[in-house]
């Protein structure tokens, strides 16, 4: 028999009124197929658990709902698979506004059967290996732009280290008006011109 949490309950009751009726029908059809699903609040939202893992999570915004499937990539729906490379709002079921935008319930149900069987079997999502080499930091457009039109600048700053390119791309980057973003970028092309790293003020 089905165990309806009663804060889960109140988070449906608490949603947007578009949101209740989309809400309340995930729910049910999960409970509907899988008597001994277990759902909690965690992170502020409803999860529902199988077999001591985590199975799926539903959420409700302003204007829009999701559903996800926590092990969509093992799915062999291609629109679940393709998941975890999309922005939240861009997957399958990452933005429904409306009743109609649901699949039919018999292709939803396939998939809770699917997500069901994973956990029935203990497969895990594998981790993404970390790698042990420092993250370069993407080159903004407007300041690879100001680099282009500045030659000297642009050989100096392709020819250094990442941690040399990085302390240039965190100032710039972290600027929080467009002024004083433009300051630290017409610093940066006199600096680097000359080859200097971002701290050489500091360097003894």
């Amino acid at each position: 028999m089905a165990q309806f949490n009663s804060k889960v309950d109140e988070y449906i009751a608490n949603s947007e009124a578009f949101a209740q009726p989309i809400l309340g029908h995930w729910r049910q059809l999960v409970h509907d197929h899988c008597p001994e699903m277990v759902e909690a609040i965690k992170w502020s939202i409803p999860h529902f658990d199988y077999k001591g893992d985590f199975m799926c999570v539903m959420a409700s915004y302003k204007s829009h709902c999701s559903f996800t499937f926590i092990k969509a990539e093992l799915m062999s729906d291609p629109r679940l698979k393709e998941s975890k490379n999309l922005k939240p709002i861009q997957r399958f079921l990452g933005k429904v506004k409306t009743m109609s935008d649901l699949p039919p319930d018999e292709e939803f149900i396939a998939f809770i059967k699917e997500a069901m069987d994973l956990n029935e079997k203990g497969i895990k999502v594998t981790p993404p290996v970390k790698s042990d080499a420092p993250k370069v930091l993407e080159l903004p457009d407007y300041f690879a732009e100001k680099l282009t039109a500045n030659p000297r600048a642009k050989e100096v700053f392709d020819s250094k280290s990442d941690s040399f390119r990085k302390d240039y791309i965190i100032w710039i980057t972290d600027a929080k008006t467009d002024a004083t973003r433009q300051k630290r970028m017409d610093e940066s092309l006199e600096w680097i011109s000359e080859g200097k790293g971002r701290f050489w003020k500091y360097d003894k």
